[in-house]
């Protein structure tokens, strides 16, 4: 479920500009550069994550799934309610079903994924009343800069094969 009329608060500042570092983090070990910190209702860090498809070889490698396993681990349980997920790109389908199964509260992300995202721009998943826990997520937090790092990533890359 959406939340549009709310504003980002101080502290969801915090907490992706902490994911968008763990982005950097990625950009500089030749991932994709996204980042995820999971936190609790209390402001604990149960996880934090960063995209590690390539160094992993495993297309589980996603930071959303890599913090939810960490923070289940942690919690020692794979339900994580009253949780916070801040991701710097919107989560593709497989990421917002993990998110989805593992009852995690609210996602905040920064810039949209026009080409597989799964919360607001190709699939509305969190959306779906059917499914049998609802998603609360806001984007757009730091979009630019999100965005900004995916595109210097991606540049970098076409230069490379040239």
């Amino acid at each position: 479920m959406h939340k549009d009329s709310v504003e980002f608060t101080e502290i969801d500042q915090k907490w992706m500009k902490q994911a968008l570092s763990l982005a950097e983090t990625a950009a500089t070990r030749d991932e994709v550069p996204v980042g995820a910190v999971l936190i609790s209702s209390s402001q604990e860090i149960w996880a934090e994550a960063y995209n590690r498809r390539e160094e992993l070889q495993s297309p589980m490698g996603h930071a959303e799934l890599l913090a939810l396993d960490t923070a289940s681990r942690s919690q020692k349980s794979w339900r994580l309610p009253h949780s916070t997920l801040y991701v710097t790109m919107e989560p593709c389908v497989m990421c917002a079903g993990a998110l989805l199964q593992a009852r995690v509260q609210r996602v905040v992300f920064g810039c949209l994924d026009p080409k597989g995202g799964a919360v607001q721009s190709f699939f509305q998943i969190f959306d779906e009343p059917k499914m049998n826990h609802q998603v609360f997520y806001q984007g757009g937090l730091f979009a630019d800069e999100s965005r900004n790092l995916l595109q210097k990533f991606f540049q970098k890359k076409r230069q490379e094969k040239k």
